[in-house]
């Protein structure tokens, strides 16, 4: 019986992807992401194995693969690859940049995968909406972190601001960022209307429900107040 250890799986793992990579190349096909990561791991921890020197196996590495031996958009996934390898003198990090040059000369229409492609002029955001700028303090001892998709009534409780005029809001940001809170600052903030069908679940657990159902408002509130949120 062979009892491998969590590491000597995972060595494993990396070596029977790397022969998939290396009978996809002896067939002429394009090796994907997954594929071209593990041929270069396992090439690199090999090397060191075999212990050659450092500078050595970061030379071999960039020669390994051809951005023709790759599928396209392959070597721009691929700009920092960092591999924990075992040497004589003890475990080492080696660390390859830009191991498989892109095919693309610059200038061409070669579109990176995720790149963003920006159209012409601006684009308003909420613009038909109503705003509502309140102050906010933070009377906390560490920073809070307030996302574009947060109710910003049930925001942390040691934010002290008008929370009655913030009912049914979010900030007015693009979705995915946010407003950082710092201890003891005061920043202004603008608000605009959730749209939508205005229903809350979850968050803190204030509306559970319809903003503008008949004394929705007044409820969160009280709640609030009994939870100890400043500013209800």
């Amino acid at each position: 019986m062979m009892n491998l250890s969590p590491t000597e799986m995972d060595r494993l793992v990396i070596f029977n992807a790397a022969q998939m990579a290396r009978r996809n190349l002896s067939l002429s096909i394009r090796l994907s992401h997954p594929e071209a990561v593990a041929y270069l791991t396992d090439e690199v921890m090999t090397a060191a194995r075999r212990d050659m020197p450092y500078s050595e196996i970061r030379d071999m590495a960039t020669r390994l693969l051809t951005a023709a031996e790759v599928e396209p958009g392959v070597p721009e996934m691929i700009t920092m690859l960092y591999i924990e390898c075992m040497f004589a003198e003890g475990t080492k990090v080696v660390a390859l940049f830009d191991p498989i040059a892109p095919a693309a000369e610059p200038g061409s229409d070669y579109i990176v995968p995720g790149e963003i492609i920006p159209g012409d002029g601006e684009i308003e955001m909420f613009g038909d909406l109503p705003v509502v700028t309140i102050d906010v303090t933070n009377t906390g001892d560490r920073d809070i972190q307030v996302r574009s998709h947060t109710h910003f009534f049930e925001t942390n409780r040691a934010l002290n601001f008008d929370r009655a005029a913030s009912w049914g809001m979010k900030i007015d940001r693009p979705a995915g960022t946010g407003i950082r809170f710092e201890p003891g600052a005061t920043k202004s903030v603008r608000l605009v209307p959730i749209a939508g069908a205005r229903q809350i679940r979850g968050q803190a657990g204030l509306v559970n429900g319809y903003l503008d159902a008949p004394g929705a408002r007044d409820k969160a509130l009280q709640l609030a107040r009994s939870r100890g949120y400043l500013g209800a």
